[in-house]
């Protein structure tokens, strides 16, 4: 099988893992924008914002100081048995701290301080099988991952379902449900999928003899906490937009603008994907003497598809819109869609080019980059939200994940030269975005001319990539 073929299949199972849940999350949108008003899903996304802080904070840069040193060290079984047994004692040490810490936690994220408990049960269960899951990728397991995965999925969708839906649609009477807590089970139904989840994969524990080398945790942590620094940056540059516009506009205008926000679900799937495959494939074979070379082929083809799904999504935005959020409350916040799925395609080819940083051991530079993100999200969101409104925090996604993209590219052509054909992942970018804006401002519902552009899309990507691409499928015969 080839470096490539193998690299798709492997990513065509871990994004089955990924695909699935954020597909079953569309039918989660529509349920939960029907049932919340806008200023609950605020809430809503206030939880989940405190869960992905919490989970970069919890997990310090472990998960990816794993695969860099897993995949060369002769000490494999005691990398997995330092990492798990790191994380298992400081989510307990962290569960006190986070308890006693509760009330100055919610009022940041201004949350009813009950809500707490389940904030904290399912970061820690999260954060517990971090390193199980890791594991698993990194043994190439990834059936295994994926079962796992979808059963969580499974437990916590169906919850939802007979919780916010079936309960009241069908006159359920239980004496402990309450209309007015459909948030609550929200949560109670992603807790009870995180118990499940830990549970199943609680064998992984001991698979190996559990020995704590303080030597291999020293060198995990000199290269792991420019990645804990950078994560947080990163859910900085991700979430901290829709607080301040909770902050500084209102909780409705929160919740519209993170409702039509998830429109982008379709890239973030694209690049969860992507990442879950890449990561493990691209420290495996660094040491191949064409590396770069399929480095660089991987980026095209990831631009492609990802310009591509850009392109779809914006022509047909106003389809989507009905399917997936029907309340007509969320749709003032519609005008976002354009700019964060190309906020989050610089984001999934920052990601791509962060290779260069992570296999050179230079991971603060990771840190910088996204530090430097983080600011710009900040500061533009700050001075641009009391001009322009939630547009500016859109506008401030292209804008923070653009620049980490480019600096990112000038900085590691320096240290580790990949040989990237720009012109053309230009060419692809610049063709996409162009047609998606053109779409939504001009011909806005006229589904001929987004076919056609779709098409013209299609056709250049042919014309350019016809002969590579007969030349790959040749080799995989």
């Amino acid at each position: 099988m080839s470096v490539l073929k193998r690299f798709v299949k492997d990513t065509a199972i871990y994004g089955l893992a990924t695909i699935l849940p954020r597909v079953m999350s569309f039918v989660l949108i529509g349920l939960h924008t029907d049932k919340l008003e806008t200023t609950g899903y605020a809430e809503n996304t206030s939880f989940y914002i405190g869960a992905a802080f919490l989970n970069v904070l919890l997990t310090y840069g472990m998960e990816t100081a794993f695969f860099r040193f897993f995949s060369r060290s002769d000490k494999k079984e005691q990398v997995y048995s330092t990492v798990l047994i790191a994380l298992t004692v400081t989510s307990c040490i962290a569960f006190v701290i986070l308890w006693l810490l509760k009330e100055p936690i919610t009022e940041a994220l201004e949350l009813p301080v009950r809500y707490m408990g389940y904030l904290i049960g399912v970061t820690i269960l999260d954060t517990l099988v971090v390193a199980p899951f890791a594991y698993l990728r990194a043994k190439g397991k990834a059936l295994r991952f994926a079962g796992i995965k979808l059963t969580n999925l499974a437990i916590y969708v169906s919850l939802n379902f007979f919780l916010l839906w079936a309960i009241p649609h069908f006159s359920l009477s239980f004496e402990w449900y309450d209309t007015n807590e459909l948030l609550t089970y929200i949560f109670m139904a992603n807790l009870a999928a995180s118990a499940v989840t830990l549970f199943l994969i609680l064998p992984d524990f001991f698979k190996t003899k559990l020995v704590f080398d303080k030597q291999i945790f020293a060198q995990l942590w000199n290269y792991g906490w420019p990645v804990l620094v950078a994560g947080m940056a990163f859910v900085i540059n991700e979430n901290l937009d829709k607080l301040m516009l909770g902050n500084m506009l209102d909780k409705d205008i929160m919740g519209a603008y993170s409702g039509c926000y998830k429109l982008a679900v379709f890239m973030t799937i694209f690049i969860q994907a992507f990442r879950l495959g890449a990561e493990p494939f691209f420290f495996n074979h660094a040491k191949n003497k064409n590396a770069p070379i399929t480095y660089a082929t991987i980026l095209k083809y990831f631009v492609i598809v990802g310009a591509g799904g850009l392109l779809i999504i914006v022509c047909f935005v106003d389809i989507f819109k009905e399917i997936l959020i029907r309340d007509q409350e969320y749709w003032k916040a519609l005008e976002i869609v354009p700019y964060v799925l190309l906020g989050n395609l610089f984001l999934g080819i920052y990601h791509n080019l962060s290779v260069w940083y992570k296999l050179t051991d230079k991971t603060r530079y990771g840190m910088y980059f996204s530090l430097l993100g983080a600011g710009l999200t900040i500061l533009l969101n700050l001075f641009l939200i009391p001009v322009i409104g939630f547009m500016a925090s859109a506008y401030a996604t292209v804008a923070a994940y653009g620049v980490m993209m480019l600096i990112s590219y000038f900085y590691g052509q320096k240290y580790y030269h990949i040989p990237y054909n720009v012109s053309r992942i230009a060419l692809y970018l610049f063709v996409a975005t162009a047609g998606a804006l053109v779409s939504f401002y001009i011909f806005r519902e006229n589904y001929i001319m987004s076919a056609l552009l779709i098409l013209a899309f299609t056709g250049l990507v042919f014309f350019l990539e016809k002969n590579e691409l007969k030349s790959i499928l040749n080799r995989n015969k």
